[in-house]
């Protein structure tokens, strides 16, 4: 992937890769490849795969105590 962003497949979506990007300190979700095949992904998904992935690199803090 380009610099800055990181590829994820969840289980739940195993045939939507979903790409996140690198802001400050933490990574968000910059878009989602999704396809028929996976469920629809709302908000509440995306939000759970930021936090998921952010717990995993050790940036979980600045996830959760990022400005909103």
């Amino acid at each position: 992937m380009r610099r800055y962003n990181i590829r994820a497949i969840f289980d739940r979506f195993p045939n939507s890769p979903v790409i996140f990007r690198n802001i400050r300190d933490y990574y968000f979700v910059y878009t989602v490849h999704w396809t028929a095949a996976d469920a629809p992904i709302g908000i509440k998904e995306l939000e759970e795969m930021e936090q998921l992935l952010n717990r995993e690199l050790g940036t979980e803090l600045q996830y959760l105590y990022r400005k909103k």
